[in-house]
């Protein structure tokens, strides 16, 4: 097996919304704003090549929604998962299966892309698999009013339309040992239902794919959750349970939307669940 990571592209976001109720004089010492106060947010998604097949996780926002809607995000960088594919030596072609930790526009917007005559869309992935739980797919597909903004009809149908979509078995609990794609899957509902962050076992170390679940380093501390979160309270339970077992087990965090840490290792303190070591996948992964 072998572990890149993806770049899918860099954007910002509102500091406020990325922490909630934390005032900003707090925030600002890990994640600084700018005079709009914008935060870097980054599109980190991860490709797994295990024997035959490439699995990659998550896909961004995409390009094919209007300039309108991408000047709310502040795009920059040079960033694209084709570029980052052709890195590695691979195409889009080659993957055999994509994993969406969750059907938010930018996780899944690269997912599906404009046809060639740019009249209706079709999977960006056209050999590959597309991978979602029941649970969740009910829930972006029939959205509630507060997240209806963040599931968009096109990213999503055109998965089912095409015959791609596919469906990880519903876990027993929060914790799946090994899905259909060889790797453990913690279900998380607290940003959103359902939400799975992909534990894979890489060279006797467990490398957690941590989603929005734990989007940047700043938000180690159990407070610290986004107004993205459609249940907050839940979201400090599975951040506590989760972080104590990642500190115990000393699990790599692969955060997807920290533009300046890749990859982390938490540790138990007097204050609770704290940074410790702060990695590069370049490093990590031996690119």
């Amino acid at each position: 097996m072998k572990l890149y990571h993806i770049e899918a592209g860099n954007f910002k976001l509102d500091g406020g919304a990325m922490f909630g109720v934390v005032p900003k004089t707090l925030w600002n010492r890990t994640n600084p704003a700018d005079s709009n106060n914008l935060i870097d947010i980054a599109a980190r998604c991860l490709l797994i090549e295990d024997g035959k097949r490439l699995i990659l996780i998550d896909t961004g926002m995409g390009d094919k929604q209007s300039d309108k809607f991408f000047g709310y995000y502040s795009l920059w960088g040079n960033h694209s998962i084709d570029k980052s594919l052709a890195k590695y030596g691979f195409h889009r072609d080659d993957i055999t299966d994509v994993f969406m930790t969750h059907l938010h526009f930018d996780h899944c917007g690269g997912s599906v892309v404009w046809n060639k005559d740019r009249t209706g869309f079709e999977v960006a992935f056209k050999n590959a698999k597309y991978w979602t739980n029941e649970n969740h797919w009910e829930w972006a597909t029939k959205p509630n009013n507060r997240e209806k903004a963040s599931f968009l009809h096109e990213n999503i149908i055109p998965m089912q339309e095409s015959g791609h979509l596919h469906f990880i078995k519903k876990p027993e609990n929060a914790l799946l040992e090994e899905s259909e794609l060889g790797f453990g899957i913690f279900f998380a509902d607290g940003h959103t239902e359902k939400q799975m962050i992909p534990m894979i076992n890489y060279k006797g170390e467990t490398y957690c794919f941590m989603a929005d679940l734990l989007p940047t380093a700043g938000h180690i501390p159990l407070p610290y959750v986004m107004g993205y979160d459609t249940r907050p309270l839940l979201t400090l339970g599975e951040k506590e349970f989760f972080l104590e077992m990642a500190a115990e087990k000393k699990f790599k965090l692969i955060l997807e939307h920290d533009a300046h840490n890749e990859i982390i290792t938490v540790q138990k303190t007097e204050k609770g669940i704290r940074l410790d070591e702060v990695l590069t996948c370049e490093d990590v992964f031996n690119l």
